[in-house]
Protein backbone atom coordinates (compact mmCIF):
# COMPACT_ATOMS: atom_id res chain seq x y z
CA UNK A 1 0.00 0.00 0.00
CA UNK A 2 1.41 3.37 -1.00
CA UNK A 3 1.56 6.43 1.21
CA UNK A 4 -1.24 8.92 0.71
CA UNK A 5 -0.93 12.71 0.76
CA UNK A 6 -4.32 13.90 1.93
CA UNK A 7 -5.86 16.78 0.01
CA UNK A 8 -9.34 16.72 1.53
CA UNK A 9 -9.26 20.50 1.81
CA UNK A 10 -7.44 23.18 -0.16
CA UNK A 11 -7.77 26.37 1.86
CA UNK A 12 -7.75 29.40 -0.44
CA UNK A 13 -5.86 32.31 1.15
CA UNK A 14 -5.15 35.73 -0.45
CA UNK A 15 -1.42 36.36 -0.61
CA UNK A 16 -2.10 40.05 0.03
CA UNK A 17 -3.54 39.34 3.50
CA UNK A 18 -0.78 38.61 6.02
CA UNK A 19 -3.20 37.88 8.86
CA UNK A 20 -5.15 35.30 6.87
CA UNK A 21 -1.95 33.53 5.80
CA UNK A 22 -0.83 33.29 9.42
CA UNK A 23 -4.17 31.79 10.45
CA UNK A 24 -4.08 29.38 7.50
CA UNK A 25 -0.78 27.94 8.72
CA UNK A 26 -2.41 26.83 11.96
CA UNK A 27 -5.61 25.55 10.35
CA UNK A 28 -6.65 21.91 9.92
CA UNK A 29 -6.59 22.14 6.12
CA UNK A 30 -4.60 19.43 4.36
CA UNK A 31 -3.38 21.97 1.81
CA UNK A 32 -3.16 25.74 1.89
CA UNK A 33 -2.68 27.71 -1.29
CA UNK A 34 -1.59 31.33 -1.13
CA UNK A 35 -3.32 33.06 -4.00
CA UNK A 36 -1.85 35.62 -6.37
CA UNK A 37 -4.66 35.32 -8.92
CA UNK A 38 -8.38 36.02 -8.48
CA UNK A 39 -8.31 37.09 -4.82
CA UNK A 40 -5.72 39.84 -5.45
CA UNK A 41 -6.58 43.05 -7.32
CA UNK A 42 -4.59 43.66 -10.51
CA UNK A 43 -2.79 46.72 -9.13
CA UNK A 44 -1.83 44.76 -5.99
CA UNK A 45 -0.49 41.60 -7.62
CA UNK A 46 3.23 42.50 -7.79
CA UNK A 47 3.23 43.71 -4.17
CA UNK A 48 1.52 40.51 -2.96
CA UNK A 49 4.57 38.39 -3.81
CA UNK A 50 6.57 39.80 -0.91
CA UNK A 51 4.08 38.88 1.83
CA UNK A 52 3.67 35.45 0.22
CA UNK A 53 7.42 34.82 0.38
CA UNK A 54 7.53 36.07 3.97
CA UNK A 55 4.63 33.80 4.98
CA UNK A 56 6.13 30.76 3.24
CA UNK A 57 9.48 31.28 4.95
CA UNK A 58 8.37 32.21 8.47
CA UNK A 59 5.20 30.28 9.35
CA UNK A 60 5.14 26.61 10.34
CA UNK A 61 3.55 24.67 7.48
CA UNK A 62 4.45 21.21 8.76
CA UNK A 63 1.72 18.62 8.38
CA UNK A 64 0.18 20.26 5.33
CA UNK A 65 0.88 20.88 1.66
CA UNK A 66 1.89 24.49 0.96
CA UNK A 67 1.16 25.71 -2.53
CA UNK A 68 0.51 29.01 -4.24
CA UNK A 69 -1.44 30.02 -7.31
CA UNK A 70 0.25 32.05 -10.00
CA UNK A 71 -1.63 34.18 -12.49
CA UNK A 72 -2.54 32.62 -15.82
CA UNK A 73 0.16 32.32 -18.46
CA UNK A 74 -1.80 34.70 -20.71
CA UNK A 75 -1.18 37.52 -18.21
CA UNK A 76 1.71 39.91 -17.63
CA UNK A 77 2.29 38.70 -14.07
CA UNK A 78 2.77 34.93 -14.18
CA UNK A 79 6.51 34.71 -14.93
CA UNK A 80 7.45 37.09 -12.11
CA UNK A 81 5.02 35.21 -9.86
CA UNK A 82 7.06 32.10 -10.54
CA UNK A 83 10.58 33.58 -10.64
CA UNK A 84 10.34 35.78 -7.54
CA UNK A 85 8.50 33.36 -5.26
CA UNK A 86 10.43 30.21 -6.19
CA UNK A 87 13.78 32.02 -6.09
CA UNK A 88 13.10 33.36 -2.59
CA UNK A 89 10.89 30.67 -1.01
CA UNK A 90 11.21 27.59 -3.22
CA UNK A 91 12.54 25.38 -0.41
CA UNK A 92 9.23 25.78 1.43
CA UNK A 93 6.86 25.50 -1.55
CA UNK A 94 5.38 22.10 -2.34
CA UNK A 95 3.20 22.92 -5.36
CA UNK A 96 2.24 25.65 -7.79
CA UNK A 97 -1.38 25.90 -8.94
CA UNK A 98 -1.61 26.89 -12.60
CA UNK A 99 -5.00 28.44 -13.43
CA UNK A 100 -6.94 28.32 -16.70
CA UNK A 101 -4.88 25.52 -18.23
CA UNK A 102 -6.07 24.87 -21.78
CA UNK A 103 -3.66 22.15 -22.90
CA UNK A 104 -0.50 20.22 -22.13
CA UNK A 105 1.61 22.98 -23.71
CA UNK A 106 0.57 25.35 -20.90
CA UNK A 107 2.05 22.93 -18.37
CA UNK A 108 5.20 22.57 -20.47
CA UNK A 109 5.59 26.36 -20.58
CA UNK A 110 5.40 26.67 -16.80
CA UNK A 111 7.57 23.61 -16.23
CA UNK A 112 10.36 24.86 -18.49
CA UNK A 113 10.61 28.17 -16.66
CA UNK A 114 10.29 26.49 -13.27
CA UNK A 115 13.18 24.15 -14.05
CA UNK A 116 15.44 27.07 -14.92
CA UNK A 117 14.47 28.93 -11.75
CA UNK A 118 15.21 25.84 -9.66
CA UNK A 119 18.62 25.47 -11.27
CA UNK A 120 19.50 29.14 -10.79
CA UNK A 121 18.29 29.10 -7.18
CA UNK A 122 20.19 25.93 -6.32
CA UNK A 123 16.97 24.00 -5.63
CA UNK A 124 16.30 20.35 -6.33
CA UNK A 125 14.98 20.17 -9.88
CA UNK A 126 11.52 18.66 -9.98
CA UNK A 127 10.79 18.96 -6.27
CA UNK A 128 7.99 21.51 -6.76
CA UNK A 129 4.79 20.02 -8.11
CA UNK A 130 2.22 21.52 -10.48
CA UNK A 131 -1.57 21.51 -10.09
CA UNK A 132 -3.45 22.43 -13.28
CA UNK A 133 -6.85 24.06 -12.87
CA UNK A 134 -9.47 23.24 -15.53
CA UNK A 135 -11.68 26.25 -16.08
CA UNK A 136 -13.05 26.33 -19.64
CA UNK A 137 -14.22 24.14 -22.50
CA UNK A 138 -10.81 23.83 -24.12
CA UNK A 139 -9.22 22.72 -20.88
CA UNK A 140 -12.02 20.22 -20.28
CA UNK A 141 -11.64 18.86 -23.81
CA UNK A 142 -7.89 18.40 -23.26
CA UNK A 143 -7.95 17.34 -19.60
CA UNK A 144 -6.63 13.83 -20.29
CA UNK A 145 -3.52 15.10 -22.07
CA UNK A 146 -3.12 17.77 -19.37
CA UNK A 147 -3.18 15.12 -16.63
CA UNK A 148 -0.33 13.28 -18.38
CA UNK A 149 1.66 16.39 -19.35
CA UNK A 150 4.39 16.13 -16.69
CA UNK A 151 5.73 14.00 -13.88
CA UNK A 152 5.47 17.12 -11.71
CA UNK A 153 1.68 17.01 -11.59
CA UNK A 154 0.28 16.33 -8.13
CA UNK A 155 -3.45 16.94 -8.69
CA UNK A 156 -6.06 18.10 -11.20
CA UNK A 157 -8.42 20.86 -10.01
CA UNK A 158 -11.85 21.76 -11.39
CA UNK A 159 -12.71 25.48 -11.24
CA UNK A 160 -16.51 25.93 -11.38
CA UNK A 161 -16.53 29.74 -11.36
CA UNK A 162 -14.62 30.48 -14.55
CA UNK A 163 -15.97 27.28 -16.09
CA UNK A 164 -19.52 28.58 -15.58
CA UNK A 165 -18.60 31.84 -17.27
CA UNK A 166 -16.91 30.03 -20.16
CA UNK A 167 -19.91 27.72 -20.65
CA UNK A 168 -22.49 30.51 -20.51
CA UNK A 169 -24.41 29.03 -17.60
CA UNK A 170 -27.03 31.11 -15.73
CA UNK A 171 -26.56 32.40 -12.21
CA UNK A 172 -23.93 34.29 -10.28
CA UNK A 173 -23.22 32.00 -7.32
CA UNK A 174 -20.07 29.90 -7.72
CA UNK A 175 -20.64 26.18 -7.32
CA UNK A 176 -24.40 26.46 -6.83
CA UNK A 177 -27.29 25.48 -9.11
CA UNK A 178 -30.00 24.44 -6.62
CA UNK A 179 -32.83 24.23 -9.16
CA UNK A 180 -30.99 21.89 -11.53
CA UNK A 181 -32.60 18.41 -11.61
CA UNK A 182 -29.60 16.43 -10.38
CA UNK A 183 -25.92 17.05 -9.70
CA UNK A 184 -25.04 19.99 -11.94
CA UNK A 185 -21.30 19.28 -12.02
CA UNK A 186 -21.56 15.51 -12.50
CA UNK A 187 -20.12 15.43 -16.02
CA UNK A 188 -17.37 17.99 -15.43
CA UNK A 189 -16.16 16.42 -12.19
CA UNK A 190 -16.43 12.85 -13.52
CA UNK A 191 -14.47 13.81 -16.62
CA UNK A 192 -11.75 15.58 -14.62
CA UNK A 193 -11.59 12.72 -12.14
CA UNK A 194 -11.27 10.08 -14.86
CA UNK A 195 -8.39 12.04 -16.39
CA UNK A 196 -6.70 12.53 -13.04
CA UNK A 197 -7.05 8.89 -12.00
CA UNK A 198 -5.75 7.70 -15.38
CA UNK A 199 -2.50 9.48 -14.40
CA UNK A 200 -2.61 8.32 -10.78
CA UNK A 201 -3.51 11.80 -9.49
CA UNK A 202 -6.10 13.11 -7.04
CA UNK A 203 -8.91 15.27 -8.38
CA UNK A 204 -10.09 18.30 -6.42
CA UNK A 205 -13.35 20.22 -6.66
CA UNK A 206 -13.35 24.01 -6.53
CA UNK A 207 -15.14 26.48 -4.27
CA UNK A 208 -18.68 26.77 -2.95
CA UNK A 209 -19.17 30.50 -2.56
CA UNK A 210 -21.99 30.72 0.01
CA UNK A 211 -19.98 30.30 3.21
CA UNK A 212 -23.15 30.66 5.33
CA UNK A 213 -24.81 27.66 3.63
CA UNK A 214 -23.34 24.75 5.58
CA UNK A 215 -25.83 22.22 4.22
CA UNK A 216 -25.25 23.31 0.64
CA UNK A 217 -21.49 23.00 1.07
CA UNK A 218 -21.91 19.59 2.67
CA UNK A 219 -24.02 18.40 -0.29
CA UNK A 220 -21.47 19.82 -2.73
CA UNK A 221 -18.69 17.90 -0.98
CA UNK A 222 -20.77 14.71 -0.94
CA UNK A 223 -21.57 14.96 -4.65
CA UNK A 224 -17.90 15.44 -5.51
CA UNK A 225 -16.89 12.53 -3.29
CA UNK A 226 -19.53 10.30 -4.91
CA UNK A 227 -17.90 10.67 -8.32
CA UNK A 228 -14.45 9.94 -6.87
CA UNK A 229 -12.98 13.36 -6.11
CA UNK A 230 -10.43 13.44 -3.30
CA UNK A 231 -11.03 16.91 -1.87
CA UNK A 232 -12.49 20.38 -2.29
CA UNK A 233 -11.54 23.99 -1.83
CA UNK A 234 -12.41 25.78 1.37
CA UNK A 235 -12.76 29.54 1.00
CA UNK A 236 -13.45 30.04 4.71
CA UNK A 237 -12.10 28.19 7.77
CA UNK A 238 -15.66 27.13 8.66
CA UNK A 239 -15.69 24.83 5.62
CA UNK A 240 -12.55 22.90 6.58
CA UNK A 241 -14.04 20.54 9.16
CA UNK A 242 -16.91 19.57 6.85
CA UNK A 243 -14.65 18.77 3.90
CA UNK A 244 -12.17 16.89 6.07
CA UNK A 245 -15.01 14.74 7.36
CA UNK A 246 -16.67 13.99 4.03
CA UNK A 247 -13.51 13.29 2.05
CA UNK A 248 -12.20 10.88 4.70
CA UNK A 249 -13.41 7.27 4.74
CA UNK A 250 -16.30 6.45 7.05
CA UNK A 251 -14.84 4.71 10.14
CA UNK A 252 -17.09 1.64 9.77
CA UNK A 253 -16.24 1.35 6.07
CA UNK A 254 -12.54 1.74 6.90
CA UNK A 255 -12.68 -1.04 9.46
CA UNK A 256 -14.43 -3.35 7.00
CA UNK A 257 -11.87 -2.46 4.32
CA UNK A 258 -9.11 -3.35 6.75
CA UNK A 259 -10.70 -6.75 7.36
CA UNK A 260 -10.99 -7.30 3.61
CA UNK A 261 -7.31 -6.51 3.02
CA UNK A 262 -6.21 -8.87 5.77
CA UNK A 263 -8.55 -11.69 4.69
CA UNK A 264 -7.59 -11.38 1.04
CA UNK A 265 -3.88 -11.45 1.88
CA UNK A 266 -4.43 -14.67 3.83
CA UNK A 267 -6.44 -16.12 0.94
CA UNK A 268 -3.67 -15.33 -1.51
CA UNK A 269 -1.15 -17.12 0.71
CA UNK A 270 -3.41 -20.16 0.65
CA UNK A 271 -3.68 -20.00 -3.14
CA UNK A 272 -7.31 -18.83 -3.21
CA UNK A 273 -8.51 -16.22 -5.70
CA UNK A 274 -11.46 -15.03 -3.66
CA UNK A 275 -12.72 -15.05 -0.07
CA UNK A 276 -15.93 -14.20 1.80
CA UNK A 277 -15.88 -11.28 4.25
CA UNK A 278 -19.01 -10.25 6.16
CA UNK A 279 -21.07 -12.41 3.81
CA UNK A 280 -19.76 -10.67 0.67
CA UNK A 281 -17.49 -12.24 -1.93
CA UNK A 282 -14.15 -10.46 -2.17
CA UNK A 283 -11.89 -10.67 -5.24
CA UNK A 284 -8.91 -8.69 -6.49
CA UNK A 285 -11.05 -5.73 -7.60
CA UNK A 286 -12.63 -5.49 -4.14
CA UNK A 287 -9.20 -5.80 -2.56
CA UNK A 288 -7.91 -2.86 -4.59
CA UNK A 289 -10.83 -0.70 -3.48
CA UNK A 290 -10.26 -1.76 0.12
CA UNK A 291 -6.54 -0.99 -0.06
CA UNK A 292 -7.30 2.53 -1.28
CA UNK A 293 -9.73 3.12 1.59
CA UNK A 294 -7.31 1.73 4.17
CA UNK A 295 -4.50 3.95 2.91
CA UNK A 296 -6.69 7.06 3.11
CA UNK A 297 -8.05 6.05 6.53
CA UNK A 298 -4.57 5.59 7.96
CA UNK A 299 -3.46 8.94 6.57
CA UNK A 300 -6.49 10.56 8.21
CA UNK A 301 -5.80 8.75 11.54
CA UNK A 302 -9.07 6.83 11.28
CA UNK A 303 -7.25 3.49 11.42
Amino acid sequence: MTDVTLRRTQLATPASDEGMMEKAASSDADEVFLDLEDSVAPNAKPDARGPLVEAANTHDWSGKVLSYRINGIDTQWWYDDLIEVVSEAGENIDDIIVPKVKGASDIHTVENLLTQVEVNAGLEVGAIGLEPQIEDGEGMHNVHEIAHASDRLSSVIFGPGDYSAAMGTPGLDIGQFPDYPGHYWHYALSHCNAAAKSAGLPCLDGPYADISDEQGFRESCSNARMVGCDGKWAIHPSQIEIANEIFAPDPEVAERADRIVEAYAEAMEEGKGAVSVDGQMVDEATNKMAQEIVARAKAADIL
